[in-house]
């Protein structure tokens, strides 16, 4: 497991994959700081260590990243922890489209496609 703050390659990404799940990388993205917490069997136990570094509960969303699959669509928004009735999100999907562009851009701004 690990906090990416700079760039992750995705050959990394496709590694982290290959040795944990075959096809995806779990991660949790906080939006506020702009982080990605990668390679993890649950995406509680990545919530958990950005929780320990600071990131705020309500700014951390899961996805899965599918580092085979070409542009925006490797990515799933698809968790446990998106479960939200507080902040209006009723699904493990992120349901709000603006919440959704902002994991976006963090994953953009993380993986070096």
């Amino acid at each position: 497991m690990k906090i990416i703050s700079e760039k992750l390659t995705l050959d990394e990404l496709k590694g982290m994959a290959v040795r944990r799940f075959g096809n995806l990388v779990k991660a949790v993205v906080d939006v506020d700081k702009e982080l990605l917490a990668v390679d993890a069997e649950l995406h509680s136990d990545l919530e958990a260590m950005l929780l320990d570094a600071g990131s705020k509960q309500n700014s951390l969303w899961g996805i899965n990243l599918y580092p085979d699959i070409p542009g925006d669509d490797h990515i799933e928004f698809d968790s446990m922890i998106n479960m939200r009735p507080s902040q209006n999100n009723r699904s493990l999907g992120v349901e709000d489209e603006g919440m959704r562009k902002k994991i976006i851009a963090v994953v953009r701004k993380r993986v070096q496609q």
